[in-house]
């Protein structure tokens, strides 16, 4: 079935709400996070920690291993993609509402070697309707850029977490 992200929704994380409303959705992007990459074998599997998560917004750490770089021994750039998708998916889905991209794309501007700690760092940038615009930057262990991603999402209608009450 085809989904659609041409309808208005109001996202919670706008500049109105109270300290503890942020403090509560702070929380609730914490949970989510936590739950999402403890249900993702791949995540897990690369070696990702999540480092922070807030609205809208997340890090994500991986550890560059042999297991992670391609046949010039340098970072894979499908290991990198990773990386910056599951810090764009928990940046996306903190508000508690099921998330997935439309659209991603990614530069790499320069090579992550083994032993490098990768971080890659989510923010929101802009949102209409179900549709949101991600930006997520990728730096190595000495704070260089390794990589840009931008992702675009479509918010569906499913909580992440279920409401346990």
């Amino acid at each position: 079935m085809p989904v659609g992200c041409g309808y208005s929704w109001k996202a919670k994380g706008d500049e109105t709400m109270s300290k503890r409303a942020a403090g509560d959705d702070s929380k609730t992007a914490r949970a989510v996070a936590e739950a999402m990459i403890g249900k993702c074998g791949l995540s897990q599997s690369l070696g990702m920690k999540i480092i922070d998560a807030g609205p809208k917004y997340s890090v994500v750490e991986m550890v560059l291993e042999d297991r992670h770089l391609n046949g010039f021994s340098i970072a894979h750039g499908g290991a990198v993609f990773a990386l910056a998708d599951t810090a764009f998916a928990h940046a996306c889905n903190s508000d508690n509402v099921v998330t997935v991209a439309q659209q991603c794309q990614i530069n790499f501007l320069q090579p992550g070697r083994a032993g490098d700690l990768l971080t890659a760092t989510a923010k929101g940038r802009t949102h209409s309707g179900r549709t949101g615009i991600y930006d997520v930057t990728i730096t190595g262990s000495d704070g260089g850029v390794i990589a840009e991603f931008r992702g675009m999402s479509c918010k569906l209608r499913d909580p992440v977490i279920p409401d346990s009450g």
